[in-house]
């Protein structure tokens, strides 16, 4: 795979962040570049967040399968958009999640699509590190259906069939404001905060290890005092809570009862507001698709084992209409980290087992 290298380089060099959409755009063309002329390109764009799906002229129709890449990355500091090489190992923004998959899958697309006898699609889009609502969500509420999904996170070369739901919610304490020398004239919205977010965390407390259950980050307090001689009268909690398919306080609920939960948690004292819900995502470990994924795997010399991802990814889009959908993707380490890199050496393996995967894929699975 090393004639990836230099796109792959140029790909991380593109500062693809959510406050940049020239960037998301850039990084779009450069992907759509490398799979090359004679394709149908459908586009699609979302509050200024554009995205593709590309299919080939002499298979029309659902796709059969459908290879899902993003091209956007989380921000990060000007060094870690020059990608540098040491060994087997490429660092970058984005180098592991996703950009390296997102050219590989690609490339398989490209090299297979004319070839195979069924349909399959290669989804780019260039927002799933804010929720995914603007590309995969967009293309599926405007009608983009498949019969299996493999989308080309992190995984270490195993296939990922769960992955836990993600809430984002706001806490809200309201006060009266007083003299700091005379609290008791006031009302201290930071301290009213303070103990239902205690109250929250206590309810799903932080596991002292890997452990696949409900968890809660609290991200950031934030008031809008800015005089340390005043009791502030406002304060606020952003809240990342990450759960498993099992958890049915949260799991199928819409945003309004998932607020309800969390205030009979609480308490009456704050407001809960929950700005975004993305559902869990589950695909059958035993279904024919994933069954032959993993034996292509063990094909190229990897066990093809099963895994669970503690973070959500668009999978969840697909999993809420009913269509299987996992994760695959090759091997590297410190995603969102300042030492994010790609191991080169698992790409080969990974072009390979997807490669074989689509030969090997019985066209009448779906029929």
């Amino acid at each position: 795979m090393e004639q990836l290298l230099a796109p792959l380089e140029a790909l991380i060099g593109i500062r693809s962040t959510a406050d940049r959409p020239g960037e998301l755009h850039r990084a779009l063309g450069l992907a759509l570049d490398l799979v090359g002329p004679g394709f149908e390109i459908r586009r699609f764009e979302s509050r200024g967040r554009p995205s593709a799906l590309v299919t080939h002229p002499d298979r029309p129709g659902r796709p059969r399968v459908i290879l899902n890449a993003h091209l956007d990355v989380v921000p990060g500091t000007p060094d870690q958009f020059r990608a540098r090489r040491e060994g087997d190992r490429l660092y970058g923004r984005g180098a592991h999640d996703m950009k390296a998959a997102a050219l590989t899958l690609a490339t398989v697309f490209r090299e297979t699509a004319g070839d195979l006898p069924y349909p399959i699609a290669l989804q780019l889009v260039t927002d799933e590190e804010i929720g995914g609502f603007d590309g995969t969500g967009h293309q599926l509420g405007h009608g983009v259906r498949g019969d299996f999904v493999i989308i080309g996170e992190q995984s270490g070369l195993r296939v990922v069939t769960e992955s836990k739901g993600l809430v984002r919610a706001r806490l809200i304490a309201s006060g009266r404001t007083a003299h700091a020398a005379y609290p008791w004239l006031g009302s201290n919205a930071l301290l009213t905060l303070i103990t239902a977010t205690q109250r929250l965390m206590e309810r799903y407390l932080t596991p002292a290890e890997e452990a696949w259950v409900t968890t809660v980050n609290l991200a950031r307090i934030a008031t809008g005092n800015e005089a340390v001689n005043q009791v502030p009268a406002d304060a606020t909690a952003w809240l990342d809570i990450r759960h498993p398919p099992e958890d049915t306080d949260l799991t199928g609920r819409d945003a309004a009862s998932i607020a309800e939960h969390l205030r009979s948690i609480t308490g009456p004292e704050v407001t809960v507001e929950v700005d975004s819900v993305g559902a869990p995502h589950r695909a059958d470990p035993g279904s024919v698709q994933v069954r032959a994924l993993q034996e292509a795997i063990r094909t190229v010399g990897h066990p093809g084992s099963l895994l669970r991802k503690h973070g959500a990814a668009d999978g969840r889009f697909y999993f809420g209409l009913g269509i299987d959908a996992v994760i695959f993707g090759p091997t590297g380490d410190d995603q969102h980290g300042p030492a994010e890199y790609i191991d080169l050496s698992s790409l080969q393996p990974y072009h390979d087992a997807i490669l074989q995967f689509l030969k090997s894929t019985p066209v009448s699975y779906a029929d």
